[in-house]
C-alpha cells in the first residue's frame, strides 16, 4: 500500500519536474544558488557533495562555480554498485564527462574518493520533501544507504516550491533530511 502510494507520487512528481520550460529551471537554479550560497550552511562548509544534474533536475553548475571559487573541496556521486555510491571530488568543470544514464561523472583517472564523514553539507535530490525532512527519491536507496555514513554533513535539499509538500508517506530505511530552501519557502530541523 505504502510502496504503491510512493509509486503513484513519484510518476506525479516527475511528470511536473518534466513540465517546467528549461528557463523556469535555470531562473529557479540561480535564484536557489544565490539563497543557498548565502547561508551559514554553505558558508562553514570546507567539503559539500551536490549531484550532477539530469536535464530535468534542478541546474546546480552555478553552484559547482561557486564552490570552485570559494576553493571549497566538492564532491558528486559515483554508482559503484546496485544501490551503492561513493562521493567523489570534482576538481573542476574540466574533469567531468558524461557518464552512465547522461549523467556527468568525474573522468576515472582524475577520481579521488572523498569519505562520507569529512563531507560537510550534502546537497539531496528528490522528486518531493516534506517539512518534517521526509524525502521521495526515485526509489533505488542510494540516498537512504549513503546518508547515514554522512555522519557530521547537514543533508539539504534545494527544489522547486511545487515539490514541498506538509507530508510524505514514508517507510522506516526512508532517511530523513534537515532541510528544504525553495524559491519561497525554507526549513531547517535538526533531524540527525
Amino acid at each position: 500500500m505504502l510502496k504503491a502510494r510512493k509509486a503513484v507520487l513519484r510518476r506525479e512528481f516527475l511528470a511536473k519536474r518534466a513540465a517546467l520550460p528549461f528557463d523556469e529551471r535555470d531562473r529557479i537554479g540561480h535564484a536557489l544558488t544565490e539563497k543557498f550560497t548565502a547561508t551559514e550552511f554553505y558558508r562553514e562548509a570546507k567539503v559539500l557533495m551536490a549531484y550532477a544534474s539530469t536535464p530535468d533536475e534542478l541546474q546546480l553548475n552555478e553552484l559547482f562555480a561557486a564552490c570552485f571559487n570559494a576553493g571549497k573541496v566538492l564532491a558528486i556521486p559515483l554508482i559503484v554498485g546496485k544501490g551503492l555510491m561513493r562521493a567523489v571530488a570534482v576538481p573542476s568543470f574540466d574533469a567531468l564527462e558524461m557518464g552512465a544514464f547522461g549523467i556527468q561523472t568525474v573522468k576515472r583517472e582524475l577520481r579521488q574518493f572523498v569519505e562520507p564523514a569529512q563531507i560537510d553539507c550534502v546537497i539531496v535530490p528528490g522528486l518531493a520533501f516534506d517539512v518534517s525532512g521526509g524525502r521521495l527519491g526515485l526509489g533505488g536507496g542510494f540516498y537512504d544507504r549513503f546518508l547515514p555514513q554522512a555522519v557530521n554533513a547537514r543533508k539539504i535539499a534545494l527544489a522547486y516550491d511545487f515539490q514541498l509538500l506538509e507530508s510524505l508517506p514514508l517507510e522506516p530505511h526512508d532517511f530523513r533530511i534537515n532541510g528544504v530552501l525553495t524559491p519561497e519557502r525554507s526549513f531547517y530541523n535538526e533531524v540527525h
